[in-house]
């Protein structure tokens, strides 16, 4: 699961805000709690089932998640129940409402529930018998004001158990459409799918209908079952690009707020689950400020935490071969020796990529030194190798630049 397009999330639970908070991007990312990334999880992992799942065209899933064989042949009843119940919270697709995609899947597994038509059965049923009986003793010139309003009452009352039904599954829609957030969710809809589910399929499942976590977690439990049945022994979850966001903007301390509630350890530590945070460096400074409280609750101490992603120059070196190797031509096998006359040595490459630490650097670098080589030769009396000149000088620039561009971060 893919977890680094955050706007979305973010603009869907900026509207739930009052206005006078919707303006202030520090006060709406106070208000972001630990169960509204636990959602936002969800509706990306839901998502991408349901689309395989209907077979959607384009949805961008990654090989890996492919389901291997029929889904409704692994699932059994209670996890069938389990994803219809998971698309009807948190499936988040441009292609169709969520209503439409979970009646097709519905239909795909072929999981329909008779029993959840009695209550409207009874009702139309008495409603009709009294119907009937009231046209017989109208015809018969028996009907009396006792007799009428004496049916009336007894089709109000068959109606009775089904309007129990309705006010329940209203309020779990209501409760659900208002306590997710990050997605827009109509009451309307929500009931519709919950009423066409038996009261024993509903009565004691997990419904996203608190703020809090509990529920985030069993609904998240449930997710990983299915997976289990598709072969899935867990779920990698890569969160990313959290300096993207507008409501962020490369700001440390909105990055901090944004975070942070993630930095729990029950979260981090979920059985079947692994999270990658990359974060932002100057985040460390804060986390090495925070109070005791939080890092009993963070237990960075338990957490694998790497510091920094600085590569070595010999695993830069090699990154920049395999590059070119995937670019070369049928026949032949380029690699950057070729490209640097022999005065660059291969270790002179190695200690200058080392000081470039990290593959972006790398090849804007490499972009550079190609340019600036380029420029300086006609095509008429081309020089097929860079010389040393070229390659320190343009090393020197960039460094300088590099440099700067790190101070502005560590000053920000």
């Amino acid at each position: 699961i893919n977890y680094d397009d955050f706007n979305p999330f973010l603009d869907r639970f900026a509207d739930r805000l009052p206005a006078r908070k919707q303006r202030d991007s520090a006060k709406v990312l106070e208000e972001w709690k630990l169960w509204d990334h636990i959602d936002a999880i969800l509706s990306l992992g839901v998502t991408n089932m349901v689309n395989l799942a209907l077979g959607a065209q384009g949805t961008g899933n990654p090989p890996a998640n492919r389901i291997r064989g029929e889904l409704r042949s692994k699932l059994d009843k209670h996890q069938k129940r389990d994803l219809l119940l998971l698309s009807a919270c948190y499936d988040d697709s441009l292609a169709d409402s969520f209503a439409v995609r979970t009646a097709q899947l519905r239909r795909k597994l072929r999981r329909f529930s008779s029993s959840a038509l009695i209550a409207p059965a009874l009702g139309m049923g008495i409603s009709a018998a009294m119907l009937a009986l009231v046209g017989t003793l109208w015809w018969k010139e028996q009907l009396t004001d006792v007799w009428f309003w004496m049916a009336m009452v007894l089709a109000l009352l068959g109606w009775v158990p089904w309007l129990v039904r309705w006010w329940k599954c209203h309020l779990e829609a209501r409760g659900v459409a208002k306590n997710v957030r990050v997605l827009k969710r109509d009451t309307p809809s929500l009931r519709k799918l919950f009423m066409r589910m038996t009261t024993r399929d509903l009565h004691g499942q997990p419904l996203p209908n608190k703020r809090r976590t509990d529920d985030r977690y069993e609904l998240l439990t449930k997710f990983q079952g299915v997976l289990g049945s598709l072969g899935y022994t867990g779920i990698a979850v890569l969160v990313d690009r959290v300096d993207e966001p507008h409501l962020v903007n490369g700001s440390v301390e909105l990055m901090r707020d944004f975070v942070w509630s993630m930095l729990d350890n029950k979260f981090l530590k979920q059985p079947g689950v692994g999270l990658k945070l990359l974060l932002a460096s100057e985040l460390v400074e804060h986390l090495n400020r925070e109070s005791r409280e939080f890092h009993q609750r963070a237990r960075i101490d338990k957490q694998n935490m790497i510091p920094s992603l600085d590569w070595t120059g010999e695993a830069l070196y090699d990154l920049a071969n395999c590059r070119l190797d995937a670019c070369a031509v049928d026949g032949q096998a380029p690699d950057l020796r070729s490209m640097f006359a022999e005065e660059v040595s291969d270790q002179r490459m190695i200690d200058a990529f080392g000081s470039l630490r990290v593959p972006r650097n790398l090849f804007k670098f490499l972009y550079r030194v190609i340019v600036a080589h380029c420029n300086s030769h006609t095509d008429a009396d081309p020089v097929w190798s860079i010389p040393r000149e070229t390659f320190e000088a343009t090393l020197a620039v960039y460094s300088r630049e590099q440099a700067a561009v790190d101070r502005g971060l560590s000053a920000s």
